[in-house]
């Protein structure tokens, strides 16, 4: 196929397709002819992708049939079944597929933080680096507990809850660099473990553990799917597969944002637990066994819906007329 000649030919036809769409109104024959433009163009734009694809031309015309379906379609509503997929089958599919990434890092950072935490409590210089004795005492006796009750609950909440899902959604949307999520990560053992050290060296080693359990077990999880989902955005850069590194990248990218979302209500829980249970005068069993049953739902809803979903198709990413058309790939 002559590229430049067949689009020549249906410019004229295109350039009208693009009026009659900008219209605020139309006519009862214009919007016929939108009709018989849209058909003609989405088949110019079906042809070219198969016989030549052109991407500047493809783009161009991708925009145009889209902009065209909308304005015969009108704008679609969200509806209940929408939904019903998006947390039903969406959310699970996405995170399902990132379950061995995610219990890869856990272990990572599980290890980092225990020989971060080990190497403080056993080199003075490097506690000594955390501060002074006089801060450190502080840190351990007063400020790591208070920290759960300095502000109302439902302040606190809604402040751990956005912070929280800040942070998973930089690791998701910078996923793409490799270094962001990497750096959280690493930094986010580091603390945990420096921590975890000075408590120890204050003999409140069970009391950083009552006091992190409650919230943190779904809190860091989440943490972690956020960098495994980040790391896993730059692996598909790394390695695409089978498809073209632009097309790979677009489809994961849609996925792990699926991610984020997911993310974003789980870490509403997290921080409701941190909030009103962990600084509530229960006992401490107690409260860690509702830290324990948090984490265990986020898993049911990962690996059982999420296992479905994959298997019925579902990947986390957009439906096909939700993701738009696919650029022709030769291959």
């Amino acid at each position: 196929m002559d590229i430049d000649a067949y689009a020549a030919a249906h410019r004229d036809q295109w350039d009208r397709l693009d009026r009659l769409t900008s219209r605020r109104r139309l006519t009862g024959a214009e919007a016929d002819e939108l009709v018989t433009l849209y058909r003609a163009t989405a088949g110019h734009f079906s042809r070219i992708r198969t016989g030549a694809p052109d991407p500047a031309l493809l783009a161009e015309l991708s925009t145009l049939v889209a902009a065209a379906r909308g304005r015969i379609t009108g704008t679609r509503e969200a509806r209940i079944s929408d939904v019903r997929r998006f947390w039903l089958a969406s959310v699970p599919a996405a995170l399902y597929r990132l379950r061995w990434w995610t219990v890869a890092v856990t272990a990572a950072e599980v290890v980092i933080a225990v020989v971060v935490g080990v190497w403080t409590l056993r080199s003075p210089e490097a506690m000594a680096a955390l501060g002074s004795q006089s801060e450190l005492d502080t840190y351990a006796q007063e400020s790591f507990e208070a920290y759960y009750s300095n502000f109302a609950a439902g302040e606190f909440a809604g402040y751990v809850w956005t912070n929280n899902a800040r942070i998973a959604a930089l690791c998701v949307a910078g996923g793409i660099t490799g270094v962001l999520p990497a750096y959280m990560l690493f930094a986010n053992a580091m603390s945990i473990g420096q921590a975890g050290a000075i408590m120890a060296d204050h003999h409140l080693l069970g009391q950083f553990f009552a006091l992190i359990t409650p919230h943190g077990l779904l809190e860091l999880t989440c943490v972690f799917v956020a960098g495994a989902a980040g790391l896993k955005l730059f692996w598909t850069l790394l390695a695409p597969g089978g498809r073209s590194r632009g097309a790979a990248l677009a489809a994961e990218g849609r996925a792990l944002i699926t991610v984020a979302a997911g993310l974003t209500a789980a870490l509403a829980v997290s921080g409701f637990i941190e909030a009103f249970v962990t600084p509530a005068p229960l006992p401490w069993p107690l409260k860690g066994l509702i830290g324990a049953l948090a984490l265990a739902v986020f898993w049911a809803y990962t690996l059982l819906p999420g296992r479905r979903a994959v298997l019925a198709g579902h990947t986390g990413d957009l439906e096909a007329d939700e993701a738009g058309a696919v650029q022709a790939e030769v291959g």
